[in-house]
């Protein structure tokens, strides 16, 4: 583990005196969860057309963490490795697929999740933006697998579109009639970002675990006509894009023309830190700032749908790959902890973990024995600046689209197994020395190469519902 002074803008904030984690009272948890935002798309992680001043100044009072993992390099599958703890070859969830009339492959009835984890610490729970993990009465829907209230999109191909005809309140479906007929009246993220706050408010006097898996930046690009959106009009090059404007699709997955492709997505990223600021500000102005945990990241990288245009934001840092990728693009996500006291100010940390971690984490942060096994290790020591820090064996990622993909890796050594369903491909890197997977040296190294093969093997669990190899 690797600790050091971090700098915005030439200031830097001296450490504060380590406090012991366990707080005087219950601690509150803020989990954002950003949709599609790529390593370096924040200007505290090296996006320079752009600025995100919001959680640049999270990273400036907490950590910065230049070394995490999504769960998956898609929605569904990332986010049930987070819910779980458990990795790809493991999770109930390992892929991206719709059921009719609307929702995804829900989790099972039995899954412990890490809403159930605080349920039973006694904190209320919240989830507020994009679900994707079960219909709307389903095993998989959010109040049966521990949440107290959520709002937001049940459905993540719904979710494609910022201007919807509903959205759902626990079970409740609420019209947006604001938005009929091609109408552009309520923007979801608005909306869903009022019941956020209301949360807090409601909820100060109590702790509470609040999960915020924003709907930005994910396409379609589209952003209400604001100032916003009106700064970056005419100052990158555009190209428009032309997309789903009437027709079955309308609204129903399809992408909305953009004749702004690369000012929405500024604009987009500008809104969603502007949400950060606010949550921020409102956990301040209840008095509860100072005991709350906050984290921010991703649930993969950056997507290339809808006009956007990731390699002209350098969206990925230096990481090659994107959404739906296996490299590291693909998945390795910007993570910023923040804690007064506890995760100690103005720093970076380059320990490795992913999001099967946070599960064993949140429970040694509770003082909690988890109950069902986890793929997870805890890294609070290494989040509130301890030394003593477990590290993984390997980590595990699986895709079941574009013929099946598996990357496992160990230490510095990363093995990539491509197009599982066809004339299957492996690739191997050292990822410390070529941390772009430039250099494929798998002629170079095949003991290395079986090895990995051997864990890639072990790692994966079958499971009917998920045939990658078939």
């Amino acid at each position: 583990m690797i600790r050091s002074k971090f700098l915005f803008a030439g200031l830097g904030l001296s450490t504060l005196p380590m406090l012991h984690v366990e707080a005087r009272q219950k601690p509150n948890v803020v989990f954002i969860l950003a949709d599609d935002l790529g390593y370096g798309d924040l200007s505290c992680f090296g996006q320079e057309k752009f600025l995100t001043p919001h959680i640049d100044r999270l990273a400036l009072n907490g950590m910065r963490c230049t070394h995490t993992y999504a769960g998956s390099t898609v929605s569904a599958p990332s986010r049930a490795c987070l819910m779980t703890g458990l990795h790809g070859g493991h999770a109930p969830i390992r892929g991206n697929k719709e059921l009719e009339p609307e929702g995804q492959f829900p989790l099972p009835a039995n899954t412990y999740t890490l809403f159930h984890l605080f349920k039973d610490a006694g904190y209320t729970t919240g989830a507020f933006g994009k679900w994707g993990l079960g219909q709307p009465g389903s095993s998989g829907d959010p109040n049966r697998q521990g949440v107290d209230e959520f709002f937001g999109y049940n459905c993540q191909l719904l979710a494609h579109n910022y201007y919807p005809d509903h959205l759902w309140h626990n079970q409740t479906r609420v019209e947006l009639p604001e938005n009929a007929d091609g109408n552009f009246g309520a923007y979801s993220q608005d909306l869903i970002q009022q019941h956020t706050l209301r949360f807090i408010q409601e909820n100060k006097s109590k702790p509470f675990f609040l999960y915020v898996p924003l709907v930005l930046p994910h396409a379609e690009l589209v952003v209400p006509e604001d100032s916003l959106f009106e700064k970056f009009k005419g100052i990158y090059p555009e190209t428009p894009f032309k997309g789903t404007d009437s027709g079955p699709m309308f609204r129903k997955g399809g992408y909305a023309s953009q004749l702004y492709p690369k000012a929405a997505y500024a604009a987009m990223v500008t809104r969603l830190d502007m949400y950060v600021g606010e949550i921020v500000e409102e956990l301040k102005r209840q008095g509860i700032y100072d005991n709350t945990l906050i984290i921010f990241t991703s649930d993969n990288g950056p997507h290339r749908e809808g006009g956007n245009d990731p390699d002209y934001f350098n969206s990925n840092g230096i990481y090659r790959g994107y959404k739906r990728d296996l490299y590291e693009g693909g998945i390795r996500v910007p993570t910023v902890v923040s804690w007064k006291g506890h995760v100690p100010s103005g720093t970076e940390n380059h320990f490795a973990f992913a999001f099967w971690d946070y599960l064993p984490t949140f429970a040694d942060l509770l003082g909690r024995k988890l109950p069902v096994k986890s793929d997870g290790i805890s890294v609070l020591p290494t989040l509130t600046g301890k030394k003593k820090q477990k590290e993984h064996d390997l980590f595990y990622f699986e895709f079941h689209e574009l013929n099946g993909r598996q990357a496992v890796i160990r230490g510095n050594w990363k093995l990539l197994h491509l197009n599982l369903k066809g004339d299957t491909v492996y690739e191997l890197y050292n990822i410390a020395s070529d941390p772009s997977e430039v250099h494929n040296v798998i002629s170079l190294y095949p003991e290395k190469a079986e090895e990995l093969k051997e864990l890639m093997q072990e790692a994966h669990t079958p499971d009917p519902n998920w045939p990658l190899f078939n």
